[in-house]
């Protein structure tokens, strides 16, 4: 089949391209930045389209001549009026395929706890807005699925974060609310059979099991073998409670506020007639989901993580001109390119930034009580990294493997910020050129900038130092991620790693 996929660079997405590819379908992605794939292992098996969904002109022709596509993507990440967004994507998508003559849309969507008018959260009722409007003018399938369990998936990062980080806990009532959970796995499953159904099915639920979501943090516990005492009190509270998910875990307040709203009401779909219609997919269980999770997470096999997905947001790039203050630093070092490389691009999550970690903890903590990400979103793997995906508070803006790296702060400063390295081959060594860059907004961007003046100096000189003698460690074989005894598989995400938390 030659099939559509929006939202490739998403958590789904990147994972159901491949699958597909691996069943021989041809593969056409659309993409507001085509720099975003330039990691992923299928980039030179897809035919790209550059093309955004909040721009009904660039979706001229995108479904024209193929045999089915998938709408996977939504605004949340997005920040703002996420609902009016995700509206107007969905609209402009229906004008575009129907002039195609799109044959089949499979959309994934969520379960909903009842009448869509009477759901409290936001976000599942924006779901199945996108969901009618999609039924409505297209021949659709809309798969509705609870929390994806995965590694790397929202939901799981918030159970894993939660139960491993507090012995203890007093819990608003939602907490024994029944949800559905699906593992990753099977919710591609039933994605990838319903495009190949080839007709459209309407509304199916999907899912095992229902569970508490009391019931998934022990479920997690008893897995890692891990004592945890559970205590609801007759409260709702779920803005309080995104709050607090936001300082516990990776997951910024803006994206768990929704998730937690997800919860306050019973989420139980019927999944019999999914099952009847594809009857050899048979749903794991959500003990053996977490299990499989925790093995990708132990050994580094993340394709993909929640906070690869950049929202709708308008995507920036480092431009050389005036406007922006540099802090240029530089060494001579005695290793290859390669291992200087290495050593730069290997900062982040586990590794920490080598010098006064504390201070960018403290530096994340602020910026959560703010609503930005924080430095908890860790790296997908603790040595690859890929174009657009995230490392703690920094987005990977660019990328030249052996040469350069440039990351993108998105934590909440006054203006653009950027920290760059760069290894150019000098007389049998290497020039390590490292820059810190800000372009500010206003006043208080150039005062921000210049209050951390003597801060960033002392910093950034310790560190520039610091990736020099970790260059040398690893050219030496000494590095424990590089060196004959690592295993840059291991522990690719932030903490808590689980072979370290206490019981």
């Amino acid at each position: 089949m030659r099939i559509l996929v929006t939202g490739a660079t998403g958590y789904i997405g990147g994972r159901l391209v491949q699958r597909l590819l691996d069943r021989g379908h041809e593969i056409r992605i659309l993409v507001r930045d085509p720099r975003r794939i330039l990691g992923r292992n299928w980039k030179d098996r897809v035919d790209v389209r550059k093309g955004d969904l909040s721009d009904a002109a660039t979706l001229e022709g995108v479904t024209k001549g193929v045999d089915a596509a998938f709408y996977l993507v939504h605004s949340m990440y997005g920040g703002g009026d996420f609902a009016r967004k995700d509206r107007e994507a969905a609209d402009n998508f229906v004008a575009a395929a129907s002039a195609d003559g799109l044959p089949l849309l499979v959309y994934l969507g969520g379960i909903m706890p009842g009448p869509e008018a009477e759901t409290h959260s936001e976000h599942l009722r924006s779901r199945a807005e996108v969901g009618r409007i999609l039924r409505e003018g297209l021949p659709t399938t809309e798969l509705r699925a609870g929390p994806i369990i995965g590694s790397g998936s929202a939901s799981f990062e918030m159970v894993r974060y939660l139960t491993e980080r507090l012995p203890a806990m007093v819990a608003p009532r939602w907490i024994r609310n029944e949800v559905q959970p699906i593992a990753v796995r099977d919710i591609l499953a039933y994605l990838i059979q319903s495009a190949e159904h080839g007709e459209p099915l309407g509304v199916l639920d999907v899912g095992t099991d229902p569970l508490t979501f009391q019931e998934m943090m022990e479920g997690y516990a008893q897995v890692r073998g891990l004592r945890r005492y559970i205590i609801p009190v007759p409260i709702l509270a779920p803005r309080l409670a995104g709050l607090w998910v936001g300082l516990v875990t990776p997951i910024p307040h803006d994206i768990a506020l929704p998730l937690v709203e997800g919860v306050v009401q019973p989420v139980v779909g019927d999944p019999a007639r999914g099952r009847e219609i594809f009857p050899d997919i048979r749903p794991i269980s959500y003990l053996r989901a977490v299990e499989l999770a925790l093995e990708r997470i132990e050994t580094g096999a993340v394709p993909t993580r929640w906070s690869g997905a950049l929202g709708v947001g308008a995507t920036f790039e480092y431009e050389d001109r005036e406007g922006i203050v540099r802090e240029v630093r530089t060494r001579k070092i005695e290793a290859p390119p390669e291992a200087v490389f290495q050593a730069f691009a290997s900062l982040g999550g586990n590794r920490g930034w080598l010098v006064w970690n504390t201070a960018w903890w403290a530096r994340g903590i602020l910026d959560q009580l703010f609503g930005g990400p924080g430095i908890r979103r860790g790296r997908r793997h603790p040595t690859e990294l890929q174009q657009g995906e995230a490392v703690d508070f920094w987005r990977v803006e660019a990328i030249e493997p052996g040469s350069l790296l440039r990351l993108r702060a998105e934590m909440r400063v006054p203006g653009r910020a950027w920290l760059q390295w760069e290894a150019v081959p000098e007389a049998g060594g290497t020039r390590l050129v490292q820059s810190a860059l800000f372009a500010p907004a206003g006043l208080f961007g150039v005062l921000y900038w210049y209050s951390l003046f003597f801060a960033h100096a002392f910093i950034f000189s310790h560190m520039i130092d610091a990736v020099g003698a970790l260059a040398l460690r690893i050219h030496r074989g000494e590095d424990p991620l590089y060196g004959p005894a690592g295993d840059a598989g291991r522990m690719a995400t932030t903490e808590p790693p689980s072979s370290r938390t206490s019981r």
